[in-house]
């Protein structure tokens, strides 16, 4: 038996997750958080082997999260289960610590098969993340700008992008405003852009943070 624990804001999203398992049999849900510190919680007191975490939820970045939950409990596999499709949060995801990284449109089927994969020590990425990879193995090395942000300030680049005020960054990163205001500089300075709408044609340009969630 497989045990594993859900960290997703959305509790459509969480019964459903739990219903394909459960209905696939071998699996038991032992605990389920809606955000950041509710996950932690989790993590801390109950006994699983995977970990389904949502990159999106209230509270601390995804990332920071992957770091903190490897750090407490190594053992511990972690499936991201997100709607960020992009490259750059797979790559950051895996480098921070997961074992797999999924899309929230994937099929039942793919879940239960990365689910199982990695609880025994693999690493599952889906067919289209794949070919990503693969493709990127052809590209030129030179790292663009936006890869050499920090995970932190990769976040608040996104969160700026999709129009979310210093204020609201910060009250969602439990953090200062002055903190954030911080990272939006860094930001600015190594994408050596002086304005919020160069930002936004430099997102759209390298074509990141598509088809984003609301945050």
């Amino acid at each position: 038996m497989i045990r594993v624990l859900i960290a997703d804001d959305h509790t459509l999203v969480r019964d459903g997750l739990r219903h394909i398992l459960e209905s696939a049999h071998g699996f038991e849900v032992t605990g389920e958080a809606a955000d950041s510190a509710g996950a932690l919680t989790l993590v801390r007191t109950h006994d699983a082997e995977v970990i389904l975490l949502d990159l999106s939820m209230p509270g601390r970045s995804g990332l920071d999260m992957i770091k903190q939950i490897k750090d407490e409990k190594p053992a511990l596999r972690i499936l991201v289960l997100t709607m960020h499709a992009e490259e750059q949060y797979a790559v950051r995801a895996f480098k921070s610590g997961a074992s797999g990284y999924l899309t929230k449109e994937s099929a039942a089927a793919e879940l239960v098969a990365a689910v199982t994969k990695i609880a025994v020590g693999g690493v599952y990425v889906s067919l289209t993340m794949a070919e990503k990879f693969a493709l990127n193995l052809n590209a030129p090395q030179t790292a663009l700008p936006h890869q050499q942000l920090s995970d932190r300030e990769f976040d608040v680049f996104k969160r700026l992008v999709a129009g979310v005020s210093i204020s609201e960054i910060a009250n969602q990163l439990c953090v200062s405003s002055k903190t954030v205001s911080t990272y939006k500089t860094r930001v600015m300075e190594k994408l050596q852009i002086s304005t919020e709408a160069a930002l936004i044609r430099y997102a759209i340009k390298h074509r990141l943070f598509e088809d984003e969630p609301d945050l």
